[in-house]
């Protein structure tokens, strides 16, 4: 895939007459060249040069991944006080370059001043040029995003039966992620949410040491990797028997989601869809207890562009990979989110999720 990606940054350069692009977020570097390790950037020129920029430790990774760069060292024995930003000035320096792009999102303040130490080299700050590339996606990325759902489908199926009085959140937490693994996925897991009772109003909490007990709501956030590419699902189940208050809440949840579905392809603002998510609470207690952002991008990244919010102007096309996820979020009480990952097309939707909507008593 990488070829196809370098071709569509060096088609950026030539249209905006720029002589070089400074590669420096992690995911982008993966998206262009394939590359799977650390300490990782990219030069490429307009011309047609490739440079790839790390340190000692990953010289042979880099070699073996990315055989037509030009491997060069930032970090070198012996020689203190060197940047990332020095190795890319003094490459500009070699290759004559005038005008180098960097992502100014991601730069840091340290490479950003080696890289203005080296006098006729005129920095250039772009953000989301990448990143909206990535918007996008193959029917190979898509394959893996699929396969990424399907293994966290499965490691919930296993999961599910382990949730009981006593367990702690941590330790199923832990055991979600050695699921994960154990079907397929990469392995480095992202970071899971797993929280139960009150916590559940926490919109990213982490994982504790509390023990399950009888009546509380258990909500899961969680995914994995196949080949970078992510999975991003949550569902909210009960252990015992949920109460009214439970159940009401849970079945407005479950509209916000389905009220969303319902509107969701090519086309559609993502402003309208957040509205959309809005109509089942409006006139109930629990209007003012959601969270303004029910969506994202996903792709090499867990939060992509673009954003399910009231303020977005974006709008869904064609080949994006997304989440649904309103929720509602009590303080002191707990919450509930369900959230599925979904391939935007023409009419609608896949959804790439196949767990349930409905309600959970373990």
């Amino acid at each position: 895939m990488s070829k196809r990606n370098e071709e569509k940054l060096l088609a950026y350069l030539e249209k905006e007459k720029l002589d070089a692009f400074f590669v420096s977020k992690e995911v982008n570097v993966r998206f262009v060249s394939d590359y799977t390790g650390d300490s990782s950037f990219l030069l490429l020129t307009r011309s047609g040069k490739k440079f790839f920029i790390t340190d000692p430790r990953f010289t042979e990774q880099a070699s073996i991944e990315c055989p037509e760069y030009e491997v060069t060292l930032w970090r070198k024995p012996g020689i203190a006080g060197l940047t990332v930003g020095d190795a890319i000035g003094e490459l500009a320096k070699r290759e004559g370059l005038k005008q180098v792009a960097f992502e100014s999102d991601s730069v840091s303040y340290e490479t950003f001043r080696g890289l203005q130490q080296h006098a006729g080299v005129e920095l250039v700050p772009v953000s989301g040029v990448i990143d909206n590339l990535r918007t996008i996606k193959t029917p190979q990325e898509i394959a893996w995003h699929r396969a990424a759902c399907e293994i966290s489908c499965r490691a919930l199926d296993r999961l599910l039966p382990e949730i009981r009085v006593g367990v702690t959140e941590k330790e199923l937490a832990a055991k979600l992620s050695l699921y994960m693994v154990q079907e397929g996925s990469d392995t480095m897991p992202y970071g899971n949410i797993l929280i139960s009772g009150a916590r559940t109003s926490l919109l990213h909490g982490i994982p504790s040491s509390k023990a399950i007990e009888y009546g509380d709501f258990v909500l899961m956030d969680f995914g994995c990797q196949v080949n970078g590419y992510l999975s991003d699902m949550t569902r909210t189940v009960v252990v015992g028997k949920a109460t009214a208050k439970q159940r009401e809440v849970y079945g407005l949840e479950k509209k916000m989601v389905e009220d969303c579905l319902a509107v969701t392809k090519a086309g559609v603002p993502c402003r309208d869809i957040y509205l959309e998510s809005l109509k089942a609470i409006r006139n109930t207690e629990y209007f003012g207890y959601q969270y303004t952002n029910i969506g994202h991008g996903i792709g090499l990244f867990v939060h992509e562009m673009p954003m399910l919010t009231e303020t977005s102007l974006d709008v869904l096309q064609a080949g994006n990979v997304r989440t649904i996820e309103p929720g509602i979020y009590i303080p002191g009480w707990g919450g509930v989110r369900i959230e599925d990952q979904l391939l935007v097309t023409e009419d609608g939707y896949e959804n790439m999720v196949r767990f349930t909507h409905d309600l959970i008593e373990l």
